[in-house]
């Protein structure tokens, strides 16, 4: 993005913010919109596919609907035929999708032959004005995309955060947040959205304090100016306060003071953070009943819900991304662990067959449209590298009383590596084990493999196998080789680095990699049992 474009990005935002932060919604309001949302489903990805695509002649999903011979007449006539799941699957069939790589500008994109240029900017949405920019998707270069929110964007994603607060019975309680600053687009997307109903957090942690991490200037003054425009409008924003991940008991004293004074208290954070806070708080007596955690970024699985739970606490999953905006909220009466209802106001979801990596595995991989006019990306069944079980049912709980009556269980990933709320782009991750280390260290491709596990307290481990036969100077600087590899060249690889170095999320074990039973060999191994 050039200077001046830049300059009139932050521009609108510096001018939009304290509108948005003069707005308030109800419950009754945030309700109201839902509903509508979900009874003009339809009619609302008509009008973003097109205004999003057949108006935007820079659109990339153009050419692929040109390939398929499709005119927005056809999808038109389809939607009300047949629906729009249905026409989705037509579309998918048809050629009319965007795998992951392909998405994140890890590979060309390419149908019958012909390549399509897409950017950074390709899927971004023409009709928002850009507020401000943040990173997101990756640690390393090319796995990082630019993502543009603007105030419109924030204001249609309120009603979900209300309701959410509201279906746990958490609404208007104290909110913590242990998220980071800009560039991090979680911790400012909190604060946002959680004006509109006067649930700016009290407290607002920050687990990016490395001294090797500074953000960029800009970032430290859009941060800054955010905090003291909410002060001024009468928010009562925090500042960030540094907390790094072995001090995660600064925050189960603060939740534990603040229950036992004022009934209840919401914390957000990425699961693994909500499951680093309630270990503390377990390993030093501290009762955290009363407290929930709306908490996203990674699966919940059993031991991660069973982590939290044993201190009294709860958690509520949220299933959200800086592309998509929400996806999935916890069901408040959950089937499983993990159970979520399809925000189907905010997306639309399809599943397709996905191989994995030529080990004659599938899974029933999920595909991702657009539903909301402001959101910050057009997405036209674009992969997430993410599966999982659809199933419809009525669960009693208020989420399905407005609507929501599909659920989303068992999410896992078939391609990337999660560690503390932060995900790593798993063919990039590849090339560091088939190309950088066996450069660095000795050995090949065939001797070092990355395998996703989890602790005995659910926490994230990314195990390094490094054959026996392969002579390294010592694990640290085995360690040290692969986050040197990850990258520092933009501020979201910067605080990841920082994170995963901090939680010690990469160990190495000497152990000889292993093939699957057809001879093939993977590098990763992510995602769970099922496609292990």
């Amino acid at each position: 993005m050039g200077t001046i474009s830049e300059l009139q990005m932050y521009g609108r935002f510096i001018f939009g913010l304290p509108g948005f932060l003069r707005r308030r919604m109800t419950v009754e309001e945030a309700r109201a919109a839902i509903r509508k949302g979900l009874a003009e489903r339809e009619n609302n990805f008509l009008r973003v596919v097109r205004r999003g695509i057949f108006e935007n002649p820079t659109s990339p999903y153009l050419p692929l609907l040109a390939l398929a011979q499709c005119e927005l007449g056809d999808i038109e006539v389809s939607v009300r035929g047949k629906g729009l799941d249905a026409t989705l699957r037509a579309l998918r069939e048809a050629g009319v999708y965007v795998s992951f790589e392909e998405y994140k500008g890890l590979q060309p994109l390419e149908r019958d032959g012909q390549t399509i240029p897409v950017g950074p900017q390709s899927f971004a949405n023409p009709l928002t004005a850009k507020a401000y920019a943040t990173e997101t998707g990756g640690t390393s270069s090319g796995a990082a995309s630019r993502v543009n929110t603007d105030v419109d964007n924030l204001w249609s994603t309120v009603p979900h955060l209300m309701l959410m607060r509201q279906v746990h019975g958490v609404l208007g309680y104290p909110f913590g947040l242990w998220r980071g600053p800009l560039p991090d687009p979680t911790g400012v997307g909190n604060v946002l959205r959680a004006v509109a109903h006067d649930g700016t957090p009290e407290r607002w942690f920050s687990p990016a304090v490395d001294q090797e991490f500074t953000p960029t200037l800009k970032n430290r003054l859009a941060t800054a100016y955010i905090v003291l425009m909410t002060r001024w409008l009468g928010g009562g924003c925090p500042w960030p306060e540094p907390v790094p991940l072995d001090r995660a008991v600064v925050i189960a004293r603060w939740a534990e003071q603040t229950v036992r004074e004022r009934r209840g208290v919401t914390l957000g954070m990425s699961v693994s953070l909500a499951v680093r806070v309630c270990v503390a708080a377990y390993e030093e007596g501290i009762d955290l009943t009363g407290a929930v955690f709306l908490a996203g970024g990674e699966p919940a699985t059993v031991a991660r819900e069973a982590a939290i739970s044993r201190t009294g606490a709860r958690l509520a999953p949220v299933y959200i991304s800086s592309d998509m905006g929400p996806v999935g909220h916890g069901c408040a009466s959950p089937a499983e662990v993990g159970d979520q209802h399809l925000l189907e106001d905010c997306v639309a979801l399809i599943q397709h067959p996905r191989e994995i990596l030529d080990t004659g595995i599938e899974v029933d991989a999920f595909y991702f449209t657009s539903l909301r006019l402001a959101a910050a990306t057009i997405l036209l069944n674009v992969e997430s590298d993410d599966y999982g079980v659809i199933e419809e049912r009525s669960c009693g709980c208020e989420f399905n009383d407005l609507g929501y009556h599909r659920h989303i269980v068992g999410i896992r990933s078939f391609g990337k590596l999660t560690g503390e709320g932060v995900t790593l782009v798993g063919s990039e991750m590849t090339r560091i084990l088939e190309e950088v280390l066996p450069a660095k260290f000795g050995g090949s491709p065939f001797d070092y493999q990355l395998v996703e596990e989890e602790d005995e307290n659910g926490l994230s481990r990314l195990v390094l196998l490094v054959n026996p036969s392969v002579e390294i100077p010592g694990e640290r600087q085995v360690v040290d080789g692969l986050l040197e590899a990850l990258g520092t060249d933009n501020d979201s690889a910067g605080m990841t680095r920082i994170l995963w170095k901090q939680a010690d999320t990469f160990r190495v074990r000497r152990e000889a990699p292993e093939w699957t039973p057809r001879g093939k060999f993977r590098s990763l191994k992510v995602g769970g049992k099922g496609i292990r």
